[in-house]
């Protein structure tokens, strides 16, 4: 990958990270469109720069996870699910789900379905319990799936619990920091020999550029879901993906 590559990806993955479209296949589409050869690099590259995004939660919501001690509970709980998947299928879902562009295209569409036809809105301002939270956290697990999107199960988890979408959106924020880094740190551990002076730094810019990108992403959606549903990214994820089926793939 060139300097470009890397800009572009890194960009795709802040930008989508966050929002119900899904990031993985947001870089999958986006790495064939481009022609960028797959590999075990390319892989470990748009799991990595997941670091990026990872930081910008982190830094927004820094108080937060400084003062309340029982969000790392209910965190824990929620991480349960996607880490019992993630550990005893990884080397399904890095050799067989990753790269895929064909389960994608048929998730991302499908799923845009599912978007559009959800309409439950909860009103109230329903606390989150450790049940809740685990019951996210069995819809996140989905999500290994690429095009699913984990911002999109998390969500519709947590509005089928009985949060509003302002609580949901960001109970997925923060439980993507435990997820993501516990999945871009079994990546990478897995992929150390891969990796050399030569592409490190490919992946310090990536995860560089996902974090400024996705900033940017989570205060767009911290806002529009205070007045809109999910309607729009739905509709997007269909078109999205009958364009690259019929003229891309």
């Amino acid at each position: 990958m060139d300097f470009i590559h890397v800009l572009i990806l890194s960009a795709v993955e802040g930008l989508t990270e966050f929002l119900p479209i899904s990031s993985t296949g947001h870089l999958i589409l986006i790495s064939k469109l481009l022609g960028i050869t797959e590999s075990d690099f390319t892989k470990t590259f748009e799991i990595a720069i997941q670091l990026g995004a990872i930081l910008s939660i982190v830094v927004l919501y820094f108080k937060k996870f400084i003062t309340d001690i029982e969000l790392y509970k209910k965190l824990f709980f929620a991480f349960i699910p996607t880490a019992a998947v993630g550990f005893f299928l990884y080397p399904f879902i890095k050799g067989f789900l990753l790269g895929s562009s064909t389960i994608t295209l048929i998730t991302l569409f499908l799923g845009g379905f599912v978007l559009i036809f959800f309409k439950k809105e909860n009103s109230g301002s329903k606390k989150i319990g450790y049940k809740e939270a685990f019951l996210i956290g069995v819809f996140q697990s989905v999500s290994i799936i690429p095009g699913v999107s984990r911002a999109a199960a998390t969500i519709i988890g947590g509005l089928l619990v009985g949060l509003n979408r302002k609580n949901a959106t960001e109970f997925s924020f923060l439980l993507a920091v435990p997820t993501m880094f516990a999945a871009t740190a079994l990546d990478i551990y897995k992929s150390s020999a891969i990796l050399n002076s030569s592409n490190v730094p490919s992946l310090l810019t990536g995860t560089f550029f996902s974090f400024i990108f996705a900033m940017l992403a989570v205060k767009f959606l911290v806002d529009y879901v205070k007045t809109h549903d999910f309607t729009a990214f739905g509709v997007y994820r269909i078109l999205l993906a009958a364009l690259f089926w019929l003229f891309v793939k």
